[in-house]
């Protein structure tokens, strides 16, 4: 009897044990399978779907690009949810003093490939987006009969120019020896919408700007277009910054510059394709 007995609690303990391995190994798959879908549940560090990183873009920009900029922004900014484009206008050679001061900015596009070119050290390679003429911008209605760049000798007309280190001015200075024409200006401005100004207000007679300005004041400025033989072309390179903080950002608003969808809005502003 004490053998049988014996044998009996034993088959007992096996089976218990038995029975407990498979409700242990459930326990253990479903901790595992909890630990798993809260590890699957955490967000995405993945680029958003639009394709540029979203990033708050700062862009330094010539001031001749003003209004086509704001268009082209706003159209980018769409384009891309979540990124934002804050441009600041002023003359190229403004601009260049800001980069090499260190001004935060993450891309930078100027009015001439000179000033760019001297920036060589602080940004990525250029690519030229678009390019400008110059126009004489008169009155409404051109009440002083301005008819050629070989008016503007006449020292009765009050004639104002953007300063020569500003791209504009550099422009109206190569255009005007090359005709051995002498001006004298009233006043020389650090950049081409101080230029319009002047002449909107009707403190300047005629000015040198680049075609794109005036179109952007039709009902106060007249155009008068200068001959292709006699003109001068400006190219409006773009580059991302070395200081950058969002490079990968930059680099995508850049390229975009150059897409159909920016390059309508250039030609649509009245500038020429690259």
């Amino acid at each position: 009897m004490s053998l049988l007995l014996t044998r009996r609690r034993t088959a007992a303990a096996v089976l218990t044990a038995a029975l407990l391995v498979p409700l242990a190994a459930c326990g253990n798959d479903g901790s595992d399978t909890e630990k798993d879908g809260a590890a699957s549940a955490k967000p995405s560090d993945s680029a958003p779907a639009s394709g540029a990183p979203a990033a708050e873009l700062t862009v330094l920009a010539a001031a001749s690009l003003t209004d086509v900029f704001k268009e082209a922004g706003a159209a980018y900014e769409k384009e891309n949810p979540g990124t934002k484009v804050t441009f600041s206008f002023a003359g190229s050679q403004e601009l260049a003093a800001q980069v090499k001061q260190g001004a935060p900015a993450d891309a930078l596009v100027t009015a001439d490939t000179k000033t760019m070119d001297g920036l060589s050290a602080e940004t990525g390679t250029p690519t030229v987006i678009a390019k400008n003429r110059l126009v004489i911008a008169v009155g409404e209605g051109n009440p002083e009969k301005v008819g050629s760049l070989k008016d503007l000798a006449d020292t009765k007309l009050k004639v104002v120019l953007a300063a020569p280190e500003v791209p504009v001015g550099r422009y109206s200075k190569q255009i005007l020896d090359a005709q051995k024409i002498e001006v004298k200006p009233v006043s020389q401005e650090p950049n081409v919408r101080a230029v319009l100004s002047k002449v909107e207000l009707g403190e300047a007679d005629a000015g040198l700007v680049y075609k794109t300005d005036a179109e952007t004041a039709p009902d106060k400025v007249d155009a008068i277009d200068i001959p292709d033989a006699e003109n001068a072309v400006a190219s409006y390179p773009a580059a991302t910054l070395k200081a950058s903080k969002h490079s990968e950002a930059a680099a995508a608003f850049v390229a975009w510059l150059s897409t159909p969808a920016a390059q309508k809005i250039l030609q649509g502003a009245g500038f020429q394709q690259p």
